[in-house]
C-alpha cells in the first residue's frame, strides 16, 4: 500500500563501513598483494575467530556508516555497481516512510535479523503517528515493504519468521536473495575465488596470492559462510551424471563449523516458517511475496571434489545445459520456492547481480509493486549473458565474453569509471562460434564499471572490474 512504510536492506559489501570516521572498505587489491603488509590490511575488517552470532567489541568493531553508492565488492565473491537513489525508483515515496537500513554485513544474520527487528519497531512506530498527515485517507494503520537486494533478503525473511516479524509487513521484496545459497561462496572460502579462465598472464600469476588472503579474510565473516548452497551441490567424479549432493557429505575443504552452521541457519528458517504456517487460519503467509531475479549469465551451480581433494567448479547443470542466473546466484536458488509455487510467479530480467538495484533492470517493476499494480508488462524480452574476469592487470589484456546472443547483433565492450560516465573507447566484439562474441580490452589501474552493449533492440550488461598496477 502506497502509505506502508518503505525499509530497503542492502546486501552483502552493500554498506560503507567505518571506524572513527575512516571508511575501511575499500579494499586494495595491490594492499592485498603486497604494497601494504597484507596482516595490517586484513586486519582493519578482519573478525575475530569462533564469533559466531556475537558481536564484535573494540578493537574490531564497526559503523554501518549508510550505502556504497561507488563501485566496489570483494573479488571473486561478488561486485557492487553501487546502489543508486532507491527511493528515488518509486513514485510518490515521501522521504519520512523510506529508510535504508545499513548494516555491518560481516556478521551473522541472525544478528544483523535481530538489529532490524529494533530498527523496524522504532521507525514504523514514529511513521504510525505522523502517516495520517500525509494520507488522510488511509483506510488502516501502516505496515512495512521491505525491499531486499541479495543477501539482505535472508536477513529479512529471518526477521519475518523466526523473530516474530511477520505480522509487520505488507510485502516481502527480494531481489537477487540467495534462498538456497550460491556455490560462488564455496569458491570463494576455498582459495578458488578468483579463477584463471579470462585472467591475463600477470592476473593469473597473481591470482594464487589473492586468493589466499582474501579467503583468510572472509573465513572470519560469519556471513560468507551463510551464503553457502544448502541445495545439492557437490559431487565426486565417480557420481552418475547430473547426480550432486550436499555439502554436508562429501569434504570440500570448507570448515566443519561453518558448513554446520549454514545448514543450521536455513533449518531454524525453514523450521518456524513450518510452525507459523501451522498457526495461521488459513495457513497462507500474512504478507505478499514478490521474488525478482536476473537469469541470464552462466553462473557456478556446483562442484566436482576430484582426486586429492582437487576443486572443479561447474558454469553447466547436468554437466551438459548451462546453467543460468545472474553470474552469481543461480536462478533455481533466486526462486523463493518456500513461499511460491511455480517460477514463472517470479519476475526474471537479464541484468548482473550487481546491477539488479537500478532503473534499468528492476526501477519499474519496484515502482508497480510498491503501488500494487502488474509488474509483468515492464519486463525486457531480449536477454544475453556475459562472462568477465575477477581482476586484471594494467596493460595486459582480459577476455570478456558475451553468450545467448542472436546472429547479426553487433556486440560492443567499454570500460568507464561508473555508471553515469558515458564510454568512449568501444570494442567490438567478433563472433568465435554460434551464440558467442569474445574481444579483449585493456585499462589502467582503477576500479571501473563495464558496459557491454548488443543491438537491434540496444541491450546492455555491466559489470564491475578491478584494475591494479602489476
Amino acid at each position: 500500500m502506497k502509505h506502508d512504510l518503505v525499509v530497503f536492506i542492502p546486501g552483502i559489501t552493500g554498506s560503507r563501513l567505518t571506524r572513527d570516521g575512516k571508511d575501511l572498505w575499500n579494499l586494495s587489491l595491490p594492499a592485498l598483494l603486497g604494497a601494504v603488509p597484507p596482516q595490517k590490511l586484513i586486519s582493519r575488517l578482519r573478525l575475530p575467530d569462533g564469533i559466531g552470532d556475537e558481536r564484535p567489541e573494540e578493537p574490531y568493531a564497526v559503523e554501518a556508516a549508510g550505502l556504497v553508492h561507488r563501485p566496489t565488492g570483494l573479488p571473486g565473491l561478488l561486485t557492487q555497481q553501487g546502489y543508486p537513489d532507491v527511493a528515488g525508483l518509486l513514485t510518490g515515496v515521501r522521504p519520512e516512510q523510506f529508510v535504508t537500513f545499513p548494516y555491518d554485513w560481516r556478521l551473522s544474520n541472525r544478528l544483523t535479523a535481530a538489529d532490524l527487528k529494533l530498527r523496524i519497531a522504532g521507525e514504523l512506530g514514529r511513521w504510525t503517528e505522523e502517516f495520517r498527515t500525509y494520507y488522510p485517507k488511509a483506510e488502516d494503520d501502516p505496515k512495512v515493504t521491505l525491499l531486499c537486494h541479495s543477501m539482505g533478503g535472508l536477513v529479512a525473511r529471518h526477521y519475518l519468521e523466526c523473530l516474530g516479524g511477520r505480522e509487520t509487513a505488507r510485502t516481502l521484496v527480494t531481489v537477487g536473495t540467495p534462498h538456497r545459497g550460491a556455490a560462488q561462496a564455496v569458491r570463494f572460502l576455498t582459495g578458488h575465488g578468483i579463477g584463471s579462465g579470462l585472467l591475463g598472464r600477470t592476473a593469473a600469476a597473481l591470482a594464487p596470492r589473492l586468493n589466499e588472503r582474501l579467503t583468510e579474510l572472509a573465513r572470519s565473516f560469519p556471513s560468507v559462510g551463510q551464503l553457502l548452497p544448502v541445495y545439492e551441490a557437490v559431487r565426486r567424479p565417480d557420481y552418475p551424471e547430473g547426480y550432486y549432493d550436499h555439502l554436508t557429505e562429501i569434504d570440500t575443504g570448507l570448515p566443519t563449523d561453518t558448513v554446520r552452521d549454514v545448514f543450521a541457519f536455513h533449518e531454524e528458517f525453514e523450521t518456524s516458517l513450518r510452525d507459523n504456517l501451522r498457526g495461521s487460519p488459513d495457513r497462507a503467509l500474512p504478507y505478499e511475496m514478490r521474488c525478482l531475479g536476473g537469469r541470464a549469465h552462466p553462473t557456478i551451480h556446483g562442484v566436482t571434489v576430484n582426486p586429492g581433494r582437487e576443486l572443479e567448479f561447474h558454469y553447466l547443470l547436468d554437466d551438459h545445459e548451462p546453467w543460468t542466473g545472474d553470474g552469481t546466484v543461480p536462478a533455481e536458488s533466486a526462486f523463493a520456492a518456500w513461499a511460491l509455487r511455480r517460477t514463472d510467479d517470479s519476475l526474471w530480467n537479464g541484468h548482473r547481480h550487481g546491477h539488479l538495484i537500478s532503473a534499468e533492470a528492476f526501477g519499474h517493476q519496484l515502482d508497480a509493486i510498491h503501488h500494487s499494480k502488474s509488474a509483468r508488462d515492464t519486463l525486457a524480452d531480449d536477454e544475453f549473458g556475459i562472462v568477465v574476469p575477477e581482476f586484471a592487470v594494467a596493460g595486459d589484456p582480459f577476455d570478456i565474453v558475451a553468450t545467448g546472443v542472436e546472429r547479426g547483433r553487433t556486440v560492443r565492450a567499454a570500460l568507464h569509471a561508473d555508471r553515469a560516465d558515458e564510454p568512449r573507447d568501444w570494442v567490438v566484439l567478433p563472433e568465435t562460434e554460434p551464440g558467442e562474441r569474445r574481444g579483449s580490452l585493456t585499462a589502467g589501474p582503477g576500479t571501473w564499471v563495464l558496459s557491454v552493449v548488443a543491438d537491434r533492440p540496444d541491450t546492455v550488461q555491466r559489470e564491475v572490474m578491478t584494475v591494479i598496477e602489476a
